[in-house]
C-alpha cells in the first residue's frame, strides 16, 4: 500500500473514530449550538503554572537550556533528568502565597479575554487541586495548604468568566506508571523516555489509578468546566484514550481539543485543533481552532526568559488568527509567588484597551472573504466587513479588490467619521486620513451590499504540470480552490515539483500553499519558490513547513512561469497552491 492509499483509508478511519467520540445524540445543528459561545469569544487567556515555577528554569544553580523547548521551563524535570525524589524534594517549597484569583481574572477580563484555561496538572505529575488520588498536589505536598482551582471557580464565577481545565493525562514523570516522551508525541512506548526506576510501572495501571480518578474529581467538584484541555499523548491508544473520553459527559456542553488519544492512530479528534505556537498558513478546513502561544519563550515561568514579545505583535497575531477562523489562547506564566510577570501584565492591559475601541471587529467575527489583502487582514459580520490594516498606506489610498457596492465607510474607532470611497474597475479605494489614527491596527468598518465578490488568485485553475504525480492526485487538484483534494508525487518518491504558468508575467509578492489534513502529523516539507526569469529559474523564497502549509511574503517579483520544489519523508504533496500580486 503507497503513502497515498494509507492518507486516505486513515482519513475514512479517524472520521468513524471521530464520530463515535462525539455524544451519541449529538446532531450538527446541536454542535453548533454548544460550540457558539467559544466561536464568538476568539481571545483566551491560557495559565501555565505549577511548582516548576520555583526552580525558574534553574537545577543545581544551573540554568537548564537544553532539552524541549530549549529550556522550556515547565520541563525542567525532564530536561535535567532530575530523579523523582530529588524533585519531589526542590518543590515542596513551594508556597505561592501572593495568588490572588481575583486579580487574575480581572486581569483577563481586562484584556478582553472570555475564557481561561488552567493547568491543573502538567508533566511533572503534580495536582494544583486537592485530590484523592496521590498526595503529590499543592494541599498535602506544600505549605500552602489551599486548593487555586476552587479559589479560581469561584472567582471566574463572580466576574462571569469560563473556566476549563489542562490535563496531562499520559505523561506523568512522578507517579509510577506515567508515560515520557520518546520522540514522538503520539502513541510510542510509554517507558522509552523514562530515566528513573521510580517511574516504572505498567500505564494502564498508573490510568486507573491517577488519570481517571483525578479527570474526575475536575469535572465534578467545581462548578461549570467549560473546555478540557489534554496534552501530548505519549503512549495513549485507543483502549487507552476510552478510559477517559467517557468522563467528559459529566460536564454536559464541554469543549475538549485534540490530544486526548494517538491522532496519528486515529483517537479522539475532540472539537478544536491545537496549533502550538504558530499560526497555520490557511487555518483549517472545516474544523475549529486555536493557536496557543507564549508572550515570551517557556510557557511556564523562567526566571532569565526576557524574550517577549510586542504589544503590536501580539494584537497582528490575534487579528491574523480570527481572520483565518481561529481563536487565540494566550499564556501566562506566573512566578512562585503567584505573581503575574510585570510584563505580561502590561502586554495584556495595552491588548485589553485596544479591544475596547475595536472588539467589535474580533468577537464572533466570520473568517474573512479575501484570500489576500497586501495591506492587512479582514474579519467579516454580515455585510459588515472590518479591514485591519497593518500597514497605512503613504498615499492615503487602502485598495481593496472588491466588487461590491459600498453603503458606507468608517473607522471603528470613530463611527461618526465616514470616509470617502471611489471606484477603479474592480478595486474599491477607501480615502484615509494621513497618519493612522488608531495603533497598533486601525480597523476601518465597511458596510457592503451584497454578498462579498473577492477576486481569484492568479494561479486558480491555471496549467500545472509537475515532476511527477500518483495517478489519483494531480497537479491541477493544487490549483482548483479546493483544499479537500491535492497533488502528491509519484509513490516512492522524496522530492518534487509543480510548475504553474500564469498566462501572463504577473508581479507576484506572496506565496501560501497547504498541506493534506493529517491528524497528529508534524511531518515536515522543506521548499523553495522559485520564478522563472530571462530564461533562468531562480530562488524566491525558501523554509520548511510543520504540516500546515507555509505564507510567504516577498519584493515582487515578475515573470509569468513559478515552480515550487518539495522535500518530505514522504509523498511530498500540496492541497493548495496560491500566488498573489498587490492590489
Amino acid at each position: 500500500m503507497n503513502p497515498i492509499q494509507s492518507f486516505l483509508l486513515s482519513v475514512a478511519y479517524i472520521g468513524c473514530l471521530a464520530a463515535q467520540s462525539l455524544p451519541a445524540a449529538e446532531n450538527a445543528a446541536q454542535r453548533d449550538a454548544r460550540m457558539t459561545w467559544w466561536r464568538e469569544a476568539k481571545f483566551g487567556m491560557f495559565i501555565h503554572w505549577g511548582p516548576s515555577a520555583l526552580l525558574g528554569g534553574v537545577w543545581n544553580g544551573q540554568p537548564v537550556d537544553g532539552g524541549v523547548g530549549n529550556g522550556y521551563s515547565e520541563w525542567i524535570m525532564y530536561n535535567a533528568k532530575i530523579p523523582v525524589a530529588d524533585y519531589a524534594r526542590a518543590v515542596a517549597r513551594f508556597n505561592p502565597v501572593k495568588f490572588d484569583a481575583d486579580q487574575w481574572v480581572r486581569l483577563a477580563k481586562q484584556a478582553g479575554q472570555k475564557y481561561i484555561v488552567i493547568t491543573a496538572k502538567h508533566h511533572d505529575g503534580f495536582a494544583m487541586f486537592k485530590t484523592a488520588a496521590s498526595r503529590f498536589n499543592l494541599i498535602e505536598a506544600t505549605p500552602f495548604k489551599r486548593d487555586p482551582l476552587r479559589e479560581l471557580a469561584d472567582a471566574c464565577r463572580r466576574h462571569g468568566m469560563r473556566l476549563g481545565f489542562y490535563y496531562s493525562q499520559a505523561q506523568d514523570w512522578h507517579h509510577p506508571g506515567g508515560s515520557a516522551y520518546n520522540g514522538t508525541w503520539d502513541g510510542g512506548a510509554p517507558a522509552a523516555g523514562r530515566w528513573d526506576p521510580a517511574q516504572d510501572a505498567d500505564m494502564d495501571a498508573y490510568l486507573d489509578r491517577v488519570a481517571v480518578p483525578q479527570v474526575r474529581e475536575l469535572l465534578t467538584r467545581y462548578g461549570p468546566v467549560a473546555v478540557f484541555w489534554w496534552d501530548t499523548p505519549v503512549g495513549m491508544t485507543r483502549s487507552r484514550a476510552e478510559k477517559l473520553a467517557p468522563l467528559l459527559a459529566l460536564q454536559p456542553g464541554i469543549i475538549s481539543n485534540n490530544r486526548l488519544g494517538n491522532r496519528i492512530e486515529g483517537g479522539f479528534l475532540g472539537d478544536t485543533e491545537t496549533p502550538e505556537q504558530f499560526i497555520p498558513a490557511t487555518g483549517f478546513s472545516g474544523r475549529d481552532w486555536e493557536t496557543c502561544m507564549t508572550m515570551n519563550k517557556s510557557w511556564g515561568f523562567r526566571a532569565n526568559d526576557q524574550n517577549w514579545k510586542s504589544t503590536e505583535e501580539l494584537v497582528f497575531k490575534l487579528v491574523d488568527i480570527v481572520s483565518k477562523g481561529g481563536n487565540f489562547l494566550l499564556n501566562i506564566g506566573p512566578d512562585a509567588e503567584g505573581v503575574v510577570p510585570a510584563p505580561s501584565v502590561e502586554r495584556l492591559e495595552e491588548i485589553g484597551r485596544w479591544m475596547e475601541r475595536n472588539g467589535e471587529a474580533i468577537y464572533g467575527a466570520a473568517a474573512s472573504p479575501f484570500p489576500f489583502l497586501s495591506w492587512g487582514r479582514c474579519t467579516r459580520k454580515g455585510q459588515t466587513l472590518y479591514l485591519h490594516v497593518f500597514d497605512w498606506p503613504v498615499d492615503g489610498q487602502l485598495r481593496v479588490p472588491l466588487r461590491n457596492e459600498i453603503a458606507r465607510a468608517h473607522l471603528l474607532a470613530a463611527p461618526d467619521r465616514a470616509l470617502p470611497c471611489e471606484r477603479d474597475g474592480d478595486v474599491r479605494i477607501i480615502r484615509l486620513p494621513a497618519d493612522a489614527p488608531d495603533a497598533p491596527v486601525t480597523v476601518v468598518a465597511l458596510q457592503i451590499e451584497g454578498e462579498p465578490q473577492t477576486f481569484v488568485p492568479p494561479t486558480l485553475a491555471k496549467p500545472a504540470k509537475t515532476s511527477s504525480e500518483d495517478p489519483s492526485h494531480a497537479a491541477s487538484a493544487a490549483v482548483d480552490g479546493h483544499t479537500e483534494t491535492f497533488w502528491a508525487v509519484a509513490a516512492g518518491e522524496k522530492q518534487g515539483w509543480i510548475e504553474v504558468d500564469l498566462g501572463q508575467p504577473m508581479p507576484v509578492i506572496c506565496c501560501t500553499f497547504s498541506e493534506p489534513f493529517r491528524p497528529g502529523d508534524k511531518s515536515w516539507q522543506k521548499y523553495a519558490l522559485e520564478a522563472q526569469v530571462d530564461g533562468r529559474w531562480q530562488t524566491v523564497v525558501a523554509g520548511r513547513t510543520n504540516g500546515h502549509g507555509a505564507e510567504q511574503r516577498f519584493a515582487p517579483v515578475t515573470a509569468r512561469e513559478f515552480r515550487l520544489r518539495l522535500t518530505a519523508k514522504e509523498s511530498p504533496s500540496i492541497a493548495e497552491w496560491q500566488l498573489f500580486c498587490i492590489e
